[in-house]
């Protein structure tokens, strides 16, 4: 059969050729289970041999659905380039995405105030099928607009307010705990934290984890031997001269992100301190940079590709009316040690 100028197509002339409706060619453009494999063949060989696309935004608005992801990037959106950990969330987002044939649109928004218009503009818009929130607030506005108006939505976190919303995270009490764990076990009593954002439920869960192992092990926790900034090498960087200016300093230092850690790296080879012989050093994420480092950095694997990958393939069974048996869903993490960062006392 000759192929024809697709731009003159029209589903009626496939309807003719294939002998059957253009409601029929409808159908089956939208993927309707109603039409038998036979004719859905018949269809789609000559849409194929004519070199026939159909129009997407035509196909939606039959199908009532844009096949396509929304993802709210954190504010500020510089933390997402300055971060390995985002770039392999990323990469499990989108390898899930592409293998489920949707498409996603990015966006994020300078302020708070602007965060629930631009939510509400792709929910109410039908602008995607379903949004993916890269973590959440302790009491995060986001998820309580997009719980009281049933749109589909997965958070890579955890909610305290809504334990009904689709969660796919790490079990970050216990990784915490584990880390501290494991420098409790090497003899260290005194163990700092660089943590996060107070207002994240990731700092809160992480901190809590630190806690609860140096309170089961009844040593001392000192407010003093914790610091709050953000996941940038600035906070890591920044912290070392408070710490190693104590006159009781920590001898063993958790940093909440990777990134952060590559800071702290900084900060004590400009304060002329060395890991492991002046502080022993446990990050989070485990990035490819962590063990690049110098010395090679010790740090809490949460499978942040399968986080991203799984968080998708949630979302779209969500979207396809089939809710999770396990809400959250628990990536498994683990502790990778690095000998050159860590120190037996």
């Amino acid at each position: 059969m000759a192929k024809r100028c697709a731009a003159m197509i029209t589903i009626k002339d496939i309807a003719k050729l294939a002998g059957v409706s253009p409601s029929t060619v409808s159908r089956v453009v939208s993927g309707s289970p109603r039409i038998s494999r036979e004719t859905t063949a018949k269809v789609k060989r000559i849409m194929d041999e004519l070199g026939y696309h159909p129009n997407e935004m035509a196909k939606s608005l039959v199908s009532k659905t844009s096949h396509a992801l929304g993802i709210m990037l954190p504010r500020p959106a510089e933390e997402l380039f300055h971060n390995d950990f985002f770039g392999e969330l990323l990469r499990g987002i989108v390898t899930q995405s592409t293998r489920m044939g949707y498409d996603l649109l990015m966006t994020t928004v300078s302020g708070e105030r602007d965060e629930l218009s631009t939510i509400s503009r792709l929910a109410r818009g039908r602008r995607v099928d379903g949004l993916v929130l890269l973590g959440s607030r302790r009491d995060d506005p986001l998820i309580a607009y997009l719980s009281e108006n049933k749109f589909p939505f997965v958070v890579i976190g955890r909610s305290e307010t809504h334990p009904e919303a689709l969660m796919v995270d790490n079990d970050n009490v216990q990784a915490s705990y584990d880390a501290t764990k494991h420098l409790i076990v090497q003899g260290h009593k005194r163990i700092g934290f660089v943590s996060g954002p107070p207002n994240l439920t990731l700092s809160h869960d992480r901190l809590k984890g630190y806690r609860n192992a140096l309170a089961e092990a009844r040593l001392e926790s000192r407010e003093e031997w914790i610091v709050e900034g953000e996941f940038l090498q600035e906070s890591g960087f920044r912290s070392m001269s408070m710490f190693m200016s104590m006159r009781e300093r920590p001898t063993a230092l958790i940093a909440i992100d990777d990134n952060v850690a590559f800071g702290v790296l900084s900060g004590l080879a400009e304060l002329g301190y060395r890991v492991p012989e002046d502080l022993s050093l446990i990050g989070f994420n485990n990035i490819p940079l962590a063990e690049l480092a110098a010395p090679p950095l010790s740090s809490i694997d949460i499978g942040t590709y399968q986080l991203g990958y799984t968080a998708i393939a949630s979302l779209i069974k969500l979207i396809q009316g089939e809710r999770p048996h396990q809400n959250p869903i628990l990536i498994p993490h683990k502790l990778v040690v690095r000998a050159s960062s860590l120190h037996h006392l």
